[in-house]
């Protein structure tokens, strides 16, 4: 990817014995909204910790901008924006003087701070709310405080640890549409891992990432399409039995997923009558549905989502 801004190659990561990121790789273009998908525990925290400058790799490379990440960490830091999953405002301050201590930090004060606070509150409708302590604001309301302080200084990555959590599917979508906006009026370059498939769909690109190794790694749309067909899912009384019998009738994988069987195939209504009229009696209910990202995990790792973060 010649345009890449991030580069990361051959990344592995351990804490003493236990493996967190094994040989990861993967680019990032400029102006792109770039998802890291993946179930607690799968390392997409360690990946973001190592990018964000907090943690350096045991081997491999990670460069944005052409720069060593590790090398060279004040300059990373001075054009990156971080928005982690802890919240990182002070509750007793006002959303104004969150901002103005975060300005300072950057070495920005008067007009030029004040007019890139009250730019960006406006941008995240907060303008009215500035004089307010930040204890009073709404968890959605604190969100976009917090892309503010992300963004006061201007950087040219934005990076997001989980920036859903705690947030109903309303206010999701809402920050959704922000990073949207940011991605195609400023051209802003945005990483963000998450655990949510709905906001992982409306990323540009993803990495699927799963015990440490990347598992899948495209867009949504064609991740979903590498499942080859409609999903099927056979309720019945024994569902081992009848999982073998579908794939030596006709030479399919079917795999046994929490007591029902589970098909990949195109044309999924037509082979339906083909199941059913071949297996008469054996069947108990049967449903179908077009791929998801929960689909292309199982199809990549041969588990439910959900079950890898038990």
């Amino acid at each position: 990817m010649s345009d890449s801004l991030l580069v990361v190659e051959a990344l592995t990561h351990r804490y003493g014995e236990r493996t967190a990121l094994s040989n990861v790789s993967f680019q990032v273009a400029k102006g792109e909204i770039f998802g890291l998908l993946g179930p607690n525990g799968g390392g997409k925290t360690t990946l973001f910790r190592v990018l964000s400058t907090l943690v350096a790799p045991s081997e491999g490379s990670v460069r944005m901008f052409g720069i060593d990440v590790v090398r060279e960490q004040g300059e990373i830091r001075r054009r990156i924006g971080v928005v982690f999953q802890s919240p990182s405002l002070d509750r007793k301050l006002t959303v104004l003087e969150n901002l103005r201590h975060q300005g300072h930090l950057y070495n920005l004060r008067g007009q030029e701070l004040q007019s890139r606070i009250d730019q960006l509150l406006s941008r995240f409708g907060m303008a009215d709310r500035k004089g307010d302590l930040v204890e009073t604001l709404s968890g959605g309301q604190r969100r976009r405080v917090e892309l503010a302080k992300g963004l006061l200084h201007k950087p040219q990555v934005l990076l997001l640890d989980e920036p859903s959590t705690g947030l109903d599917p309303r206010v999701r979508r809402e920050l959704s549409d922000y990073l949207e906006r940011l991605r195609d009026e400023d051209g802003m370059t945005i990483l963000l891992t998450t655990h949510l498939m709905e906001e992982a769909d409306r990323c540009d690109r993803l990495a699927i990432l799963d015990r440490g190794q990347l598992v899948a790694l495209s867009t949504p749309r064609e991740l979903k399409e590498q499942i080859g067909g409609d999903v099927i899912s056979v309720e019945t009384r024994q569902p081992q039995p009848l999982a073998e019998q579908i794939s030596k009738r006709f030479g399919i994988e079917a795999r046994v997923l929490d007591g029902s069987v589970r098909v990949e195939r195109t044309n999924g209504h037509k082979f339906i009558t083909e199941l059913v009229e071949a297996f008469p009696g054996q069947i108990d209910a049967i449903s179908i549905h077009k791929p998801t990202l929960e689909d292309v995990f199982i199809h990549r790792t041969g588990r439910r989502f959900e079950e890898a973060q038990a």
